[in-house]
């Protein structure tokens, strides 16, 4: 009587240890290789899984930050809350005042231009 490869090779204890390892928890043979490839790229940090979500802003986008830093160069005295709502004008996108004054910051930070002078006082904070 013959018997299949499957159930003679499941009967045959494994002489490879990676097999062995990834059986003993529960994985496929393949998630030790990837683990063992992330290690070695990236160190143990690699091995600890990402935050899920989003990575960065989805509304405030490089055309919508354009648009805004022009009407900032326009009329220096637009108050984020001003831009947020030409934003929801120009783009139908809702964002906060908030989102705007940090996502202006960031990009001015970006680009070195923090030399230019003292930021504006966060709420709350006084000179």
């Amino acid at each position: 009587m013959k018997f299949g490869s499957a159930v003679a090779s499941s009967r045959v204890p494994s002489r490879d240890p990676r097999r062995t390892a990834a059986s003993a928890f529960g994985f496929a043979r393949q998630s030790v290789y990837n683990a063992r490839a992330a290690l070695a790229a990236g160190g143990l940090a690699a091995l600890i899984p990402a935050k899920p979500g989003p990575k960065g802003g989805h509304k405030l986008t490089g055309p919508v930050l354009d648009h805004l830093e022009a009407l900032l160069e326009q009329d220096p005295r637009l108050t984020p809350g001003e831009l947020a709502a030409q934003a929801a004008q120009r783009f139908g996108i809702q964002v906060h005042p908030r989102s705007v004054r940090r996502a202006l910051e960031r990009r001015s930070a970006d680009r070195g231009a923090g030399a230019a002078g003292p930021a504006a006082p966060k709420s709350g904070q006084h000179r």
